[in-house]
Formats: structure tokens, C-alpha cells, sequence
């Protein structure tokens, strides 16, 4: 008889793994120099943070962590994660004022937007604010251009609002438009698709892999998707690239700055640039190129309350943070006043 071989011990990873996937107390890496590598499973502290600087922080899909496994009989863990290079973040959906970061250390942000319906220009502007805001480099894509007369017309008219982004048409099951994205997929460069449920990104991200590695669904009656992705997850395409493909966002709370939203809006800030007074409101004030330009037509009044809204939405957004890193300080001298106090207290 001969005796039942040992089972198979999980492959070992240490050193520099790039995040695939973050699940609750345990994250999914792969090497970072072999991104098509199987991936394995290694655990995080209890309160799921990892070291960064300073601070703590939850790890997320692309982030670049330090895995320790001293022998093969200890399980692997994350012992810290490198600085960021791009973070591509929103607005936390909870009464927090922490940011939740999507994806970290991409090089393009991919705004997928349908055809079919009618594209949304806002949320197209909204989400190019995210993108700017990210440190990468964003491009739209317009999909489901198969299913519409005119696709090159309305992609036209989403470059309108998309001032300074490359714009692509596609319709993935014809092929059309496929060829300027492929030509993205460099080795190496980390992409991340996001958008709306029923935009097509799993769709899209199966037609740039090469292979079905996400579930698609169909569209409801009212043209709506429903979703198909429920996590966000790295994932290997052809050329030695990575993609994340995301959850559809329905709405997607603003972490943006000046420079962001003077990037998605480059004509509004370039009129604002010219009015009279540094602090215009561009209400009532004499002298608005803003006003001015609103009322000749040569600025959209669509575009304009879109570019309000969004400032006022991230204004709002930094004065949350402004108010969470106080507290956080505060707090932070009451522990040491009271260590200072133990301390005394404590002395012979």
C-alpha cells in the first residue's frame, strides 16, 4: 500500500504583488513583475489596513504591497504598500468624509458611456472630473455604436464636452472601434473601465482580453443595465496590460480639485480667467466673460450648470475633509496630553 501524498501547499509570494482583488480581511496579489501570475491569497490585519506612511489605510485593486511569509508554514501577509502613483477616487457613500479610492496605479481611466440610450454629457463630465482628478490619463468610449445610425455624429458631440480626451466609438460585436483601444495595451500599462450599468464595460473588457473573464447581462426594458459586476478586479489583456473593470456607478460622489475641474472644463475656466474681478461669483458681477458668454450663446447653459454644480459639489466635498483632518489632529493632541499626564503621574 502505498501511502496518500501530501496535499499541495499554496504557492508562495513575497516581496512587491500588485493587488488583482480586496476582499474583506484578505486580498488577492499577484507578483508585480508577473501580472498573468495565478493569484494567491494573503491576509491583513484585523481592522484591514495596511501601513502607508504614517497612517493606515484599506488596500484596493492595483495597489503595490509588501508580502512577507517568513516560511511556508506561516501564511502570507501584507506587511506595508507602496505610495501611489495614481489614485482614482470618490466620494465615500456614508456619512464619512473619507474617500473611497477605486483603483490605484493606472495609467488611463476609461469613461464608458452608451450610444444607446442617448449618452449623458453630465455624468460624462462628472466622470472625466474623477478621471483628471486621478493623475491618469482619461479616454471615452462610446459603446453600443452598432446600435445607432450615426455613431461618428454623436461621438462629435460627446468630444464636445471632452475638451483635450481622445473619443472612441465602438461596438464590440461588430469590432468596430476596437483597433485605437488595443493600440492602448501597452506592456505593463494598467487601465481602468468606468462607467454606468448597461454601458457594456464587461462587454468591452472580455472584447480587449481576448476571453470571456466577465459575466455580461441584458439590458431592461427601459434601456437600463442591470449590474454585472459586483467587485472590482484586476484583470490580465493581451500586450501584457491590466485592466479593473468596475461596478456601474449610479452616482458618483466628487473628489476633485481646481486643476480637475479646470481640466474637464477648459472653456468655462479660460472665460472665467477674463472676467473683471479674481473673486467673480459669475452671477451679477459687471464685467463676467462668463455672463457674457451665456447670454451670446457661445457658452452652453447645460455646460455651465453642470461646471456650478460639480464645483460646488467638490467644494463641499473639501470642506468635509478640511473638517475630518481637524478632528483628527485634535484628537491626536488630546492622546498625547494625556500620555503626558500618565507620564507625570507615573514619575518617582
Amino acid at each position: 500500500m502505498t501511502s496518500a501524498e501530501p496535499p499541495a501547499r499554496p504557492a508562495r509570494v513575497t516581496g512587491p504583488c500588485r493587488v488583482v482583488r480586496a476582499d474583506r480581511g484578505a486580498l488577492l496579489v499577484v507578483p508585480a513583475d508577473d501580472l498573468g501570475a495565478a493569484p494567491v491569497r494573503v491576509g491583513l490585519d484585523r481592522d484591514g489596513l495596511v501601513p502607508l506612511d504614517a497612517s493606515r489605510v484599506p488596500p484596493t485593486v492595483g495597489d503595490l504591497v509588501e508580502v512577507e511569509q517568513p516560511d511556508d508554514r506561516t501564511p502570507a501577509h501584507v506587511a506595508r504598500l507602496h505610495p501611489r502613483r495614481t489614485a482614482l477616487v470618490r466620494d465615500s457613500a456614508g456619512r464619512t468624509s473619507l474617500p473611497q479610492v477605486l483603483a490605484a496605479n493606472v495609467d488611463v481611466v476609461l469613461v464608458v458611456e452608451h450610444l444607446d440610450p442617448d449618452p449623458d454629457l453630465g455624468r460624462v463630465e462628472r466622470l472625466l472630473t474623477l478621471a483628471w482628478r486621478s493623475g491618469a490619463t482619461p479616454v471615452v468610449v462610446l459603446t453600443k455604436a452598432d446600435l445607432v445610425p450615426d455613431p461618428a455624429g454623436m461621438a462629435a458631440d460627446v468630444a464636445g464636452v471632452a475638451l483635450g480626451v481622445d473619443v472612441h466609438a465602438v461596438g464590440v460585436p461588430t469590432g468596430y472601434g476596437l483597433e485605437p483601444l488595443r493600440a492602448l495595451l501597452g506592456p505593463g500599462v494598467a487601465l481602468v473601465a468606468v462607467g454606468p450599468s448597461g454601458a457594456g464595460k464587461s462587454t468591452l473588457v472580455n472584447a480587449l482580453a481576448g476571453r470571456e473573464v466577465m459575466a455580461t447581462g441584458e439590458r431592461r426594458g427601459d434601456g437600463r443595465g442591470r449590474h454585472t459586476t459586483t467587485h472590482r478586479e484586476l484583470v490580465p489583456l493581451a500586450g501584457g496590460a491590466v485592466l479593473v473593470d468596475t461596478p456601474g456607478i449610479r452616482g458618483v460622489g466628487l473628489v476633485a480639485d481646481a486643476d480637475a475641474l479646470d481640466a474637464t472644463f477648459a472653456d468655462v475656466a479660460a472665460l472665467a480667467a477674463r472676467c473683471r474681478f479674481r473673486d467673480c461669483a459669475h452671477r451679477a458681477e459687471p464685467g463676467c466673460a462668463v455672463r457674457e458668454a451665456l447670454e451670446s450663446g457661445a457658452l452652453d447653459a447645460r455646460r455651465y450648470d453642470s461646471w456650478r454644480r460639480l464645483a460646488k459639489e467638490a467644494a463641499w466635498q473639501a470642506r468635509r475633509s478640511d473638517a475630518r483632518l481637524a478632528a483628527e489632529e485634535r484628537a491626536r493632541w488630546r492622546r498625547a496630553t494625556r500620555e503626558y499626564h500618565r507620564d507625570v503621574r507615573t514619575r518617582p
